[in-house]
């Protein structure tokens, strides 16, 4: 039975993440066709893209390096530069690393979600001021929220923070590659989880970890939940300037 004390975390977090991912991909496109339109060469229109991601692509792939290094775990080329791989999609940069053991690759694999989560928290709390959005939002009080959110583009470098908060967002999650190793781990940690509940220790785990696995789920729902409200920021701009410089051109971009 799942416990009312780590419900309202999960609940938040699904709530911020899952509209984050389709809003993400879908944004990625309209950016990507834009670019397309404009230059009308798709070599300069991946480079402008990928040059309009740096700043988080250098967090993401540094990252990787750096989680590798303290983990003592060999690296060998790294590369900021975006090149497209066998099957057609975009690769970035990338960030070669020995295998090190089920353990260690995940850590490495999630370094960018735990550096991009931790810049984004700082940007979009201290930077931006967005954290008191989240608690209207959570208690429901829309008045205070949108008033907040109107005041929000008059902070000092507003639009500095916000860039660099957008791509670090944007380029946080891990990759496919980032992620080949969290299945055995995740499975390994449920079984666990399962034998300590079937040994009766589940109230005892409630307990003791629940408040804490609430407020990491909080946590986690309030940087997801920043990075949708910056990308929601640029859906329509983006997707309007795309449907004009169509219209203008008389060319379409179809996205397969």
């Amino acid at each position: 039975m799942i416990s009312a004390i780590a419900f309202d975390g999960f609940l938040w977090l699904v709530i911020s993440l899952l509209p984050f991912l389709f809003v993400q991909r879908w944004l990625h496109r309209e950016l990507q066709a834009l670019l397309l339109l404009t230059t009308r060469r798709q070599d300069l229109s991946l480079g402008l893209f990928s040059l309009f991601f740096f700043p988080g692509v250098l967090l993401h792939e540094s990252s990787h390096y750096v989680m590798a290094r303290v983990l003592g775990v060999k690296t060998g080329r790294f590369s900021l530069l975006p090149e497209l791989t066998d099957n057609g999609k975009l690769r970035m940069g990338y960030v070669e690393t020995a295998q090190a053991g089920v353990i260690a690759d995940s850590l490495i694999g999630t370094a960018p979600l735990l550096a991009g989560g931790a810049v984004i928290a700082f940007l979009g709390s201290v930077c931006l001021g967005l954290s008191p959005l989240a608690g209207f939002m959570h208690a429901g009080a829309w008045g205070p929220f949108w008033q907040g959110l109107l005041a929000v583009p008059g902070r000092n470098d507003f639009w500095l923070w916000f860039y660099l908060a957008f791509t670090v967002s944007s380029t946080m999650l891990p990759s496919a590659s980032d992620r080949h190793s969290w299945r055995p781990v995740g499975i390994g940690l449920g079984l666990l989880l399962l034998v300590l509940v079937v040994g009766g220790a589940g109230p005892w785990m409630l307990e003791n970890f629940g408040p804490w696995l609430n407020r990491a789920l909080l946590g986690m729902a309030l940087i997801f939940g920043i990075s949708l409200t910056l990308h929601l920021a640029l859906a329509l701009p983006v997707w309007g300037l795309r449907h004009l410089v169509s219209r203008i051109t008389g060319l379409r971009v179809v996205v397969e």
